[in-house]
């Protein structure tokens, strides 16, 4: 099995489905991307929050020794997190992210959240550090110069931003003398995110879409919150029209209306159903069903930066 690729702003491809590594318990993520590299999958989505990019880097090694893979075949994203966003800054994190996944480049390098934070001191890296950190004020176009150092110097092949609203994108696009290649998003059938994903298109930004299941495993979530239905009557309907779970047509229906789904999971099944996604296609009529399900329900609403001035979710 293998994604198909669509051509980035700067000519490089992205495999047109990835896999996640939030949430994964150590030693799962491990077996995963092993797993994930040996089935096809090429594109995959890390972060230094999640603290597991050295997991993620042995995988790729032992999967690159095994010749079940080559470097260059791989599409490696990784963000840079909320304590980095001064310039000088984001080299070294960059430089830790690459030491920690044991690559020579990362092909993806995002700034995570448009937020920017400090913290006395990082005794271990999780999400405590978001609870734990106070806002700065430093914007993210001076974060956005140490993005385009990295490119600069051979360290990240493209960049791009991750919970940017369509005013910071903007604001980006007006600065920069790299252009960002991606926004990586929220979307899912609760949040279609159709005018930011517009915008994106509109300016040559590639979109990728997190939690595209909804996320139903997050640690915040609360009873009445919305979730994504796997049971729901049309979307089980339409699965068995083409033989496929409600996962399956929900992440079909991602890469349809032009996004880069990166589902997460640990279960080497679903791995492995997430990526046989290529061979069949909705209807517009279908595809106009699993719109109907948008109710701007985030699964990530990042409460915890509302008080940052860069907080994204103010604005759509």
């Amino acid at each position: 099995m293998a994604a198909a690729s669509i051509e980035l702003n700067n000519k490089l491809t992205c495999p047109q489905l990835g896999l996640g590594t939030w949430q994964s318990a150590p030693g799962d993520i491990y077996n995963a991307v092993k797993h994930a590299i040996s089935i096809g999958y090429r594109h995959i989505d890390c972060a230094w929050i999640y603290g597991n990019e050295k997991e993620v880097g042995r995988a790729i090694k032992e999967k690159i020794e095994d010749k079940t893979v080559t470097r260059e075949e791989l599409f490696i994203v990784t963000k840079l997190w909320n304590l980095f966003h001064s310039r000088n800054q984001v080299v070294p994190a960059c430089k830790e992210s690459l030491s920690n996944l044991g690559l020579d480049y990362i092909d993806l390098y995002l700034v995570h959240w448009p937020v920017a934070q400090t913290i006395s001191e990082i005794k271990t890296i999780d999400l405590s550090l978001i609870k734990d950190a106070n806002f700065v004020d430093v914007d993210y176009v001076e974060t956005w110069e140490g993005m385009e150092d990295c490119v600069r110097l051979g360290l990240a092949k493209s960049i791009g931003l991750s919970n940017f609203n369509t005013k910071q994108v903007r604001r980006v696009l007006d600065h920069a003398k790299i252009k960002p290649v991606m926004n990586q998003i929220e979307v899912s059938p609760n949040l279609t995110q159709k005018k930011l994903i517009k915008f994106c298109k509109d300016n040559d930004i590639a979109v990728t879409a997190y939690s595209p299941l909804g996320s139903p495993a997050r640690p915040w979530a609360k009873p009445g919150d919305g979730v994504v239905s796997l049971d729901n009557p049309q979307i089980v309907s339409i699965g068995e029209k083409y033989g496929k779970t409600s996962a399956q047509v929900i992440l079909r229906f991602l890469v349809q209306i032009g996004t880069i789904p990166i589902p997460k999971s640990s279960n080497k099944e679903r791995v492995e159903k997430n990526i046989d996604i290529f061979d069949f296609e909705l209807t517009p009529e279908e595809v106009k069903v699993l719109e109907s399900f948008n109710c701007d329900g985030r699964a990530v609403p990042a409460d915890d930066f509302k008080a940052s001035k860069y907080f994204p979710f103010n604005e759509d």
